[in-house]
């Protein structure tokens, strides 16, 4: 008789054989996974800054150049071309005083053309008042005439009433006489109202006339000042710049060939990166070191034009102080953005560029651990830490650029 001989089960053999191999696997994936990328790093290679609690003062730092605190460009009045230049470009100058000569026969000729009409109409309203006038005489002549021949009416009429009275005179020639004194005393009175009214129309047109000369010889002198616009000259005492006319070259009306500077104070003009063109505002205080001495100053206007990236900004010295400047010296202005206030800061360093302010490495022992923050405001010296950082704390603040997906540096 046969013996049953029981076969062996291959699969439990090769799940026994698998599953510590699954489960070996299975920790090393495991732990690649969770295990934090490090990097030995030198020390010598880092910088590490200590976390501070200290003043933060909001303020930035740019370059301003000095120049006059008033100045006035010089505009070709009347277009043409320069004949004669006075001057030289730098040099001072007094009110009135001329600076270039230009030369337009265009100009010149339509002048003389206006110039002949506006006289030609002044004579004719001269001619026409002196009409008027003459009017009004004749006028004059012709009243009195009437009023003579009035009078001997009324002579005549008071003698032939006496005498027809006596009956020396027939009735025939007394009623003539009164027939006579009766017309000569109306005439009289429609001629005189007829003057009257004409020398009332003749005011109102001499009156007229007398403006429109105003108005005409005002128009001729304006006409002949304008003439004199060909000659240059300085609107104000002060020191030339910007000054290049050239010889024969045509300017348009309206062109600037150069600029006066009243030596009479300085301003500081600077340019701006357009990052700050919401935080800089009129009002601000600054400062800036001249000779060895703080001098302070004040933003007096802000020209939010950005152009190339960058605005521009005026201040004035905001103190009584007889500085002696010289227009193009160049001062870094230290402007306050914000007065100082006690928080917790961080020198700076070049870890922002990498980590956009994000995250830093954190000295602990002989390793720095990479953690989150949160940065605020800054100047040129700090960053303001608002979250991740306690005072007293060192982190790394040199360039991160190769730890960017490093999570602990060991520190050799």
């Amino acid at each position: 008789m046969d013996t049953v001989v029981a076969r062996k089960n291959k699969k439990n053999k090769y799940l026994l054989v698998a599953l510590p191999l699954f489960l070996f696997v299975g920790y090393f994936v495991f732990s690649s996974l969770t295990k934090k990328r490090t990097l030995d790093v030198k020390k010598g290679e880092i910088t590490v800054k200590t976390v501070e609690n200290n003043y933060f003062e909001d303020f930035i730092v740019f370059q301003a150049k000095v120049e006059p605190l008033n100045s006035m460009l010089l505009n070709v009045i009347e277009g043409g071309s320069i004949q004669e230049i006075f001057i030289e470009n730098g040099d001072f100058v007094q009110k009135g005083q001329p600076l270039a000569r230009l030369y337009n026969p265009n100009s010149e000729l339509g002048y003389m053309t206006q110039e002949t009409a506006m006289i030609e109409q002044i004579n004719n309203l001269n001619k026409a008042k002196l009409d008027l006038r003459t009017q009004e005489l004749n006028l004059a002549k012709d009243l009195v005439a009437i009023e003579h021949d009035y009078l001997d009416s009324k002579s005549l009429y008071d003698l032939n009433e006496k005498l027809y009275k006596e009956e020396i005179i027939s009735k025939n020639e007394w009623e003539k006489t009164q027939e006579n004194f009766r017309f000569q005393k109306e005439r009289k009175n429609i001629i005189q109202q007829s003057i009257q009214k004409e020398k009332q129309a003749n005011q109102i047109q001499i009156s007229q006339i007398s403006q429109s000369q105003a108005i005409m010889q005002k128009s001729l002198e304006i006409l002949r000042s304008n003439k004199k616009n060909f000659l240059v000259t300085a609107p104000l005492s002060g020191r030339i710049s910007s000054f290049e006319p050239v010889l024969g070259k045509n300017y348009v009306a309206g062109e600037s060939i150069g600029k006066i500077d009243v030596m009479k104070g300085y301003k500081l003009m600077a340019d701006v990166d357009e990052f700050y063109l919401e935080k800089v505002s009129e009002g601000q205080k600054g400062e800036v070191e001249y000779k060895g001495q703080t001098v302070k100053v004040e933003v007096t206007k802000v020209i939010p034009e950005v152009k190339n990236g960058r605005f521009q900004v005026e201040l004035n010295f905001s103190e009584g102080k007889e500085l002696d400047l010289r227009q193009g010296l160049s001062f870094g202005v230290r402007l306050l953005l914000s007065e100082k206030t006690k928080t917790t800061v961080l020198s700076k360093g070049s870890f922002n560029q990498d980590t956009a302010g994000e995250w830093i490495f954190v000295v602990e022992g002989d390793k720095a651990i990479r953690r989150n923050i949160k940065l605020g405001r800054e100047n040129p010296l700090y960053y303001e830490i608002l979250e991740g950082l306690k005072e007293g704390e060192k982190v790394i603040t040199s360039s991160y650029k190769d730890y960017k997906n490093i999570e602990v540096l060991n520190l050799k």
